[in-house]
């Protein structure tokens, strides 16, 4: 057996070293147009991930095999193909070019040259995300995507954000992409203990992002299997490169302020509304007593006057410090980083800390065997807001009465705290709670320490195979602490002392992939790179929390201080995925592509009749230009069609959903357990098919270079809990049922349309439509937050409600449209103003039509540089759901007002939108269009302008470079909608189904900051 064995082994070694015999090293130099060296270049050997980068004096050495062509690249450089021939010397010029962002692209397991990719992928460069002022990088990439939806929920810090790959792909689970950083996949789900949702994300520096790889089809995500139906996100950070050690530090300081506030009624107008609203239903006396209630007890109910949103927004100073390393010699290479920031949130309150340290190592300790290490710590601190819907957010401020003192006259404190002399609560209390009183005598902080990174050993067994063993790691530890003291809404007896919280979760997530790389020599015409490899991960994530009450005063907040423990839990889970995954991409005379990818993925999370899932997909594209039709055409010099189609999953569910669960029932001190969830052998994964057509395109000697995708994504297998018969003994059970569909068309384009020598113009364009449709939910209708519901037929998400039609001009009645059915079928479009008469009907779509985003780049004479991105979001709606409280001419009680009940009906024959005012009365209160808004908007998203110091002057103090720079988010918003920020997505309801809704959610922030780069 052991003869049978040796002679095919023996067989391939003889072949691989006969191939080994026929590659040729091949060195060289790479300059710029000036013949300056080029340092950090990538040189890659097309249709194959063989590569390296220059050295310090832009020289590099690689080994190719006959007839290879060389990829030079290099970010704000035109890419150049070298053809090595015979050669084993070669010397190249790279022209420069702001619209480049280098044909390295990294994909699943490799990288291959952008011009050999028959896929969808999006890359994106350091330079999209370096010295931006926001928490996390995903705020920094917004509208320079195509297909990519990104959408901030609140201006709050460190909140959850939505990212959305071509849609969404499933009801109940997960829509976020999968993140990968540096082969490792992380921890992107929030860890809060609160509705409102935390984004890990932001434990990332942004300032060690080398690139980032957005894969949005199919053929791109596939061999990511069971988490790549919502797309990809492939983070590469920053490596190391030969030569001397260079040092370059960062710092940037500035501060933010709120994109927009709401203009409400003054004092005067208040008061003057008040009264008309309560002589219109008989409560005049009754209005009276509450008035001087709010102005602190006074007669005179105009003596105090206050603009309380103006006391929530705060000055909210930036400060970001980042060092950075990275050299080596041919063997070793290194990229050791740290950083620092602290951000003050635009609300009182909030702020977001965040340390990080990175080391990247690579080192080569023989020909045939090298290893290395990427590692990052991080801890971030998040000093948190209460969810959107707490009487404790700062934004529900603006409900109390413009008339309250904010400083009470007989305590001289905040209004709303306790009175000194009785220890009771003051009975002037402005109409709610005082969320100023959390700033006084309330605190949650949430710690985050997280341990991301991974080891690898690459052994390369000849010059065509190797092999890559990978160990990763992301063990995330977050700590949240809660105080809230005698003065806040927690203690509402006032008799508890105060009460505490302490929550710890650990979620950690470890990983090993083991992949062989294969690029046979197959002849001049012929590419082949085959990757075939085995992953496991196992995930386990434990979470603690006890609260106590009755400390003997604010000053002792640890749960160690109080008197009573009121409360405890523990929980565990975990899951694991086992793996088996391939790719093959073959190329015949440069331009024939075909790409073929599957991934076999085994879940803990499946029922045992489905364990197992498979997703396959494969791609084909054809380099017209590489004709001889087409060949040397001065007009075309691109034209590559590409299709692709695959099979993705989604497996983002808790875990052991097809489970029999069994959960504690103890009652009365004796111990129990009860069923909770009924087994479904048969679960199995969503399964996301996907067809794209594309095509890449460059005309003018790559003056216009684009890309445009049309694609259709279908999910089946829904996985949704479904009703059961109740003598099962249970209500639901979690089954496969639906079907939901994505369709859309994306547009990237690139121009360069001024290129001097001392003046450059470049412009990035994308849009992308989308459109989503539930297809099938077995006749279900699931509800969501306010108007929101699932449906078949229907978007994700779609508003469903009563339609608003106005005011009775004589009267002055809130009227709503009937809308029921005729016996024609046709619906009644009369009015009633009798709210439970009229018939729910779809409203609108919380969903854009389309998103874009256009990047203008300009340089003069390489001294100065000056960017800004303009996104746009067009065609969704936005529901107002504080509408109800402060836009109703106090119909439902005495907020205060938006300036909008100005114009309410008052007269017999007026004609408007806004009904009569009546104290309490409901008119017009109720869910309806009436708080439904046009939420497009245009954004200018980004500014930079930088100034590099010329070298004569840098010499002087020893520095390579230096650059000044400017840098706002969020300068300008052009929008219709009514609230306070168009972008929003209130946080304690969010979910797939809940969305484009507001609630007291903050505005996104202005920010502006100055900073500072130096190179030594």
């Amino acid at each position: 057996m052991k003869q049978h064995y040796f002679i095919p082994v023996a067989f391939g070694v003889l072949m691989a070293s006969s191939a080994a015999a026929q590659t040729r090293a091949v060195s060289g130099r790479v300059t710029d147009a000036a013949g300056a060296a080029l340092p950090g270049v990538t040189v890659l050997e097309r249709g194959t991930s063989n590569g390296t980068s220059t050295g310090a004096d832009g020289g590099f050495t690689l080994t190719v095999q006959p007839g290879a062509t060389l990829v030079l690249s290099s970010i704000g450089f035109e890419t150049q193909n070298v053809v090595v021939g015979d050669r084993t010397n070669v010397v190249a010029s790279l022209k420069s070019s702001a619209t480049e962002l280098g044909e390295a692209v990294v994909v699943g397991y490799g990288t291959q040259a952008k011009a050999d990719i028959s896929g969808s992928i999006v890359q994106l460069g350091s330079k999209d995300v370096q010295n931006t002022p926001v928490p996390s990088f995903e705020q920094a990439i917004q509208g320079k995507a195509a297909g990519v939806f990104i959408e901030n929920s609140s201006g709050k810090l460190g909140q959850g954000i939505k990212v959305r790959v071509r849609g969404a792909t499933s009801v109940s689970g997960g829509n976020q992409p999968l993140y990968v950083v540096d082969g490792v996949p992380i921890i992107s789900e929030s860890q809060s203990g609160i509705s409102a949702e935390t984004n890990p994300i932001a434990d990332i520096n942004a300032n060690d992002i080398e690139s980032i790889s957005i894969l949005k089809d199919a053929s791109a995500s596939a061999i990511y299997g069971s988490r790549a139906s919502n797309g990809v996100v492939l983070i590469t950070t920053k490596r190391g490169r030969e030569g001397v050690t260079r040092f370059n530090l960062s710092y940037q300081t500035g501060t933010s302020t709120p994109t927009r506030k709401r203009d409400f009624l003054n004092p005067t107008e208040y008061v003057d509304l008040v009264r008309e609203s309560a002589a219109n239903v008989g409560l005049a006396a009754f209005a009276e007593t509450r008035l001087q209630r709010y102005a602190a007890g006074n007669t005179d109910v105009l003596a105090y006057g206050t603009d309380w949103q103006e006391e929530v927004f705060q000055s909210a100073p930036f400060h970001q410090i980042d060092l950075s390393a990275n050299g080596g010699s041919d063997k070793t290479k290194f990229y050791v980083s740290g950083g620092y920031s602290d951000q003050k949130g635009i609300l009182v309150g909030n702020q977001f800390k965040r340390i990080t340290t990175r080391t990247n190592l690579d080192h080569k300790a023989s020909d045939f065997f090298s290893l290395g290490l990427n590692y990052s710590l991080s801890r971030t601190e998040n000093r948190r807001l209460a969810a959107d819907n707490a009487f404790s957010n700062p934004m529900q401020i603006v409900a109390l009465s413009p008339i309250t003192p904010l400083i009470d006259p007989r305590t001289n404190q905040i209004s709303g705290a306790l009175d000194n002399a009785t220890g009771q609560p003051n009975t002037n209390f402005p109409v709610y709670y005082n969320p100023l009183l959390n700033t006084i005598g309330a605190s949650y902080l949430a710690t985050v320490c997280r341990n991301l990174g991974n080891i690898y050993g690459q052994l390369n067994l000849t010059k065509q195979l190797s092999f890559r063993s990978e160990l990763g790691i992301d063990l995330l530890n977050q700590e949240e602490d809660s105080y809230y003291g005698r003065l806040t809404a927690r203690n509402t007896s006032f008799a508890d002392n105060g009460n505490g919280t302490n929550r710890t979760v650990t979620n950690g997530r470890f990983i090993t992939n083991n992949f062989a790389t294969f690029r046979p020599v197959l002849g001049e015409q012929h590419s082949l790179e085959v990757v075939g490899g085995f992953s496991f991960e196992k995930r386990r994530v434990k979470s603690n929390s006890v609260s106590g009450q009755q400390f003997p005063s604010d000053a002792y907040r640890q749960i160690t201080s109080a008197a009573l423990i009121s409360a405890g839990s523990s929980a565990r889970t975990e899951s694991s995925l086992v793996s088996w995954f391939g790719r093959a991409n073959y190329i015949f005379n440069n331009r024939y592509l075909i790409n073929a990818s599957f991934r076999a993925d085994g879940s803990s999370r499946f029922g045992s009749n489905n364990r197992y899932g498979f997703f396959p997909a494969a791609s084909v594209g054809w380099v017209l230009t590489e004709e001889a039709f087409l060949k040397d055409n001065a007009i075309i010099t691109q034209l590559k069609p590409r299709v692709s189609y695959g099979i993705t999953g989604n497996q983002s569910f808790p875990d052991f959903p097809w489970q029999a669960l069994y959960s504690d029932a103890g009652y009365g001190g004796v111990p129990g357990q009860a069923p909770v969830q009924i087994a479904n052998p048969d679960l199995k994964w969503e399964s996301t098919s996907q067809l794209d057509v594309g095509l890449d395109f460059g005309f003018f000697n790559s003056r216009l270079t684009g890309e445009v995708d049309l694609y259709r994504k279908n999910t089946s297998d829904l996985a949704l809990n479904v009703n059961v018969p109740g003598t099962s003994g249970f209500a639901q059970q979690f089954r496969n049922v639906g079907d939901l569909e994505n369709k859309g068309l994306e547009v990237a384009l690139n121009t360069r349309n001024l290129e001097g020598a001392n003046f450059t113009w470049s412009t990035s364009f994308n849009a992308s439509a989308n459109r989503n449709k539930i297809k099938n939910l077995q006749g279900q209708i699931i509800e969501g937050g306010f108007l929101n519901r699932a449906q078949e037929g229907q978007p994700l998400g779609v508003f469903f409600g009563v339609e608003y039609a106005g005011v009775d001009p004589a009267n002055g009645d809130a009227l709503y449209y009937l809308n029921t059915a005729n016996a024609d079928g046709s619906l009644d479009r009369g009015t009633t103003p009798d709210y439970n008469a009229a018939q729910r009907v779809i409203l609108g779509n919380p969903n854009p039509n389309w998103i874009g985003g256009v990047t203008n780049t300009f340089t003069f004479r390489n001294l100065v540089d000056f960017s800004f991105t303009f996104q746009g979001v067009f065609g969704n709606e936005v529901y107002d759901g504080g509408g109800k409280f402060m836009s109703v001419g106090f119909n439902n009680g005495f907020d205060n007002q938006t300036r909008d009940q100005l114009r309410r009906w008052r007269n017999p024959g007026d004609v408007t939108d806004v009904p009569q005012a009546r104290l309490f009365a409901g008119n017009g209160i109720g869910e309806s269009s009436r708080f439904l808004y046009d939420a497009s908007y245009v954004r200018l998203r980004t500014v930079t302008l930088g100034v590099n110091i010329p070298k004569s002057l840098t010499s002087y103090a020893h520095l390579n470079t230096a650059r000044l720079f400017f840098s706002g988010v969020n300068l300008l918003t052009f929008t219709d909608y009514k609230g306070w920020d168009p972008e929003v997505n209130t946080d304690y309801i969010a979910s797939n189904i809940s969305q484009g809704n507001d609630f007291y959610s903050a505005p996104q922030a202005k920010t502006f900051t100055v900073g500072l780069n130096i190179g030594f």
